[in-house]
């Protein structure tokens, strides 16, 4: 049919009427790619997994497994000892029955080494073009409410968080508890920058906190 109806179409471009088999095929090919291009979107999923167990040797390697057997690829991940706990935090991609097994497979790996494990579909990220990534760096003594003044400063603001990593850690010298934050924030365009980075100086000037506020470099 696709052959037939390639000639029909082209049979009044010659003067014999004969069908040109090489159009044909190349009309076929595009057509075939396209579809084996829609059906792989179709197919792909993105899964996002969240862990946390026992900081223990192997931990990452047994997930890491578990997920390669099953077909799917980490994406992203961020890891991290919290305490005498270990969190793991990935975003998957595999095909459509990647998740079933991971479902299996990892109920049988929670039981084994006392995991807790959730799963669940997400989809692509959408990249906000009209917002300007900015890093925030927060360095001060340990004191509490430093995470909440900054996600209320910024937030109060239209301002999204996109990352935020933080630590406490032993001065070298002095030994005070230390606090460090390193953040990324999306600035919409429509958001005066001159006057964000003044009253977020103005902030950390109060809560005596060394910053530093700038574009992130591509």
């Amino acid at each position: 049919m696709l052959l037939f109806a390639c000639w029909a179409g082209k049979a009044g471009s010659r003067s014999t009427g004969e069908p040109d088999f090489a159009l044909c095929a190349d009309d076929a090919r595009t057509r075939h790619t396209r579809v084996t291009n829609v059906v792989s979107r179709e197919m792909k999923q993105l899964i996002v997994l969240s862990a946390v167990g026992n900081d223990r040797h192997g931990v990452v390697n047994d997930i890491s497994k578990v997920i390669l057997d099953c077909g799917g690829n980490i994406e992203e991940s961020r890891m991290s000892a919290l305490g005498n706990e270990f969190a793991m935090l990935l975003l998957i991609s595999g095909n459509w029955h990647t998740l079933a097994k991971l479902e299996s497979e990892l109920d049988k790996l929670t039981k084994e080494h006392a995991l807790t494990v959730t799963i669940r579909k997400t989809g692509e990220r959408r990249d906000k073009t009209d917002c300007i990534p900015y890093g925030v760096d927060v360095v001060a003594l340990d004191q509490p409410g430093i995470v909440f003044n900054l996600a209320n400063f910024f937030s109060s603001r239209g301002i999204d968080i996109a990352e935020l990593a933080t630590r406490r850690y032993a001065a070298a010298h002095t030994g005070a508890s230390m606090f460090s934050a390193q953040m990324t924030v999306n600035i919409p365009s429509s958001v005066h920058l001159a006057q964000v980075r003044d009253e977020f100086l103005e902030l950390c000037d109060q809560l005596n906190l060394d910053s530093i506020l700038e574009p992130v470099k591509s």
